[in-house]
């Protein structure tokens, strides 16, 4: 037999081949502990809300509701938004935990593959005598030595379904923070161009109470009204100019919100915010799909459910503690006196000292420690699939109550707008009567108030609407794309997607 084999010839064949066998019967074990099986939650049927003002019971495009925004038709938006998530300090914050799950995933898989370890030393011992003479010896030593613990009832398994589902939990948690980044940006944007709106509203109020006030003043000068009109004027006037600085500080803090969502100093985007710009159109129609496809969109639905997988997992981690452990052991190791010597042991496998066991550990006895954590593991599954149903009323319930709130808003407006139309032409027929002499200024004074009441609340129900249609598509799920899709190990859509729109 060749010298470079020798190291064999008096291996024990026959107990390594038992050991072998005793693992391939045993790692071909289900795993313990519960199978993750989806629970049957979602609701059947359509929307309780009625379809007005636009609203269809219509298949979502998932590209369209991906953008959403775009149906707003303002440039600005789709730039601040673009910005915002390659900016926005919560979604690095987002993509930076789920690098940290990705890699805690790794080290449970490194489980599944033996831990092998290097060893080296060197030693000196010297003894001396009473004529000074001694002897001083030296040696050296090498060895590797390796374990692997056999996973025969799936704990490791376990382990790794548990890591997996929850970096996918993360991963939708990513997807929930992008639909709530983009939601928050826009309907912080439409405040900043509400309140511009309304800061004109204000201002015309004011051009035209300044015009009344000068009237009264002429009027008085001229004996034709007494000063009574005069201090309603000027206290009707100031009264429209006090509601600027409240409107101006509601703007400045809009802006503000607009640039720290997309992760820039306040006050960084003033210019580019500072030209007001009407606000968009809302689309003639919104497909709003059915309520089981708008729960399997929202990824904070997968997210909960995700973490009842991961909890489920967590059960057959503890149930795989009540049974036996198999752990392979081995070293090979060589001595010499020499470092010469070391190499040329190392390169002769018949100097190798070596070692091959296998151990079976089972716990005896724990005061029932392990089957109460088992109890611990189930309770936190229960709650886990608690807090899954509990979202997914949540969900229903925010989708339910924004369907109502975009098309009563609507109709709203729509009276609004009419009362707004009608106060102006009031205010006109007031002013005309009373340059006549018609009427008294109370009349007037109070057609004014009434014009700036109404268009202020017409201003604040457009920007509502817009806000309505933003919240409508945020609950709905939009403002994420899926890349790509395959089948995860609980029978779950697990999705990919880019940090930016």
């Amino acid at each position: 037999m060749p010298k470079r084999f020798f190291f064999l010839s008096d291996t024990p064949w026959s107990d390594i081949c038992l050991i072998f066998i005793f693992i391939t019967i045993f790692t071909g074990c289900k795993a313990v502990g519960p199978d993750y099986k989806p629970p049957d939650l979602f609701p059947e049927g359509s929307w309780h809300a009625p379809m007005q003002k636009g609203l269809a019971q219509a298949p979502v495009a998932p590209e369209q509701l991906a953008q959403w925004w775009t149906v707003l038709n303002d440039p600005v938006l789709t730039d601040l938004i673009t910005c915002a998530v390659q900016n926005n300090l919560d979604m690095k914050l987002a993509l930076e935990r789920i690098r940290q799950y990705r890699l805690l995933k790794g080290i449970e898989e490194a489980d599944r593959l033996p831990t092998v370890n290097a060893s080296g030393g060197a030693s000196w011992t010297g003894t001396s005598n009473e004529d000074g003479t001694g002897t001083t010896t030296k040696s050296y030593s090498a060895g590797l030595d390796a374990s692997w613990e056999i996973d025969l009832f799936g704990r490791i398994q376990r382990t790794i379904e548990a890591a997996d589902a929850t970096l996918s939990a993360k991963q939708e948690a990513l997807r929930d923070a992008l639909v709530s980044l983009v939601a928050d940006l826009a309907d912080s944007y439409i405040n900043v161009r509400t309140a511009q709106i309304r800061l004109n509203v204000v201002r015309q109020s004011i051009d035209s109470q300044t015009e009344s006030f000068q009237l009264t003043q002429w009027q008085n000068q001229a004996g034709l009204t007494d000063e009574l009109d005069v201090h309603q004027a000027r206290y009707s006037l100031e009264n429209a100019k006090a509601q600027i600085p409240a409107l101006e500080s509601t703007l400045s803090d809009a802006m503000n919100r607009v640039a720290v969502l997309s992760g820039l100093a306040p006050g960084t985007l003033n210019e580019k915010l500072a030209s007001p710009r009407p606000l968009a159109a809302l689309p003639a129609t919104i497909a709003v799909g059915l309520p089981a496809d708008a729960l399997r969109r929202r990824p904070d639905i997968r997210e909960a459910e995700y973490e009842l997988v991961t909890q489920t997992a967590q059960v057959g981690v503890a149930t795989a503690d009540l049974y036996p452990k198999l752990t392979l052991s081995g070293s090979i190791g060589v001595d010499a006196l020499t470092p010469a010597a070391l190499i040329d042991n190392t390169l002769d496998p018949s100097h190798w000292a070596r070692s091959l066991a296998a151990s079976l550990s089972q716990t005896l006895f724990d005061a029932g420690s392990l089957r109460k954590n088992i109890e611990v593991q189930n309770s936190l599954q229960k709650q886990a699939l608690i807090q899954y149903e509990t979202a997914i009323l949540s969900a229903l319930e925010e989708v339910e109550n924004s369907l109502v709130a975009y098309a009563k808003e609507q109709i709203r407006l729509e009276h609004l707008t009419v009362a707004a139309q009608q106060a102006l032409i009031a205010e006109e027929l007031a002013k005309k009567k009373y340059e006549s002499g018609l009427i008294d200024f109370t009349t007037v004074l109070t057609s004014q108030q009434t014009v700036l009441s109404y268009e202020s609340d017409l201003a604040t129900s457009q920007g509502s609407c817009v806000s309505n249609l933003i919240t409508l598509y945020k609950v709905l799920g939009g403002g994420w794309t899926p890349i790509a899709s395959d089948a995860s190990k609980s029978g779950q859509n697990k999705s990919q997607i880019e940090p930016t729109p």
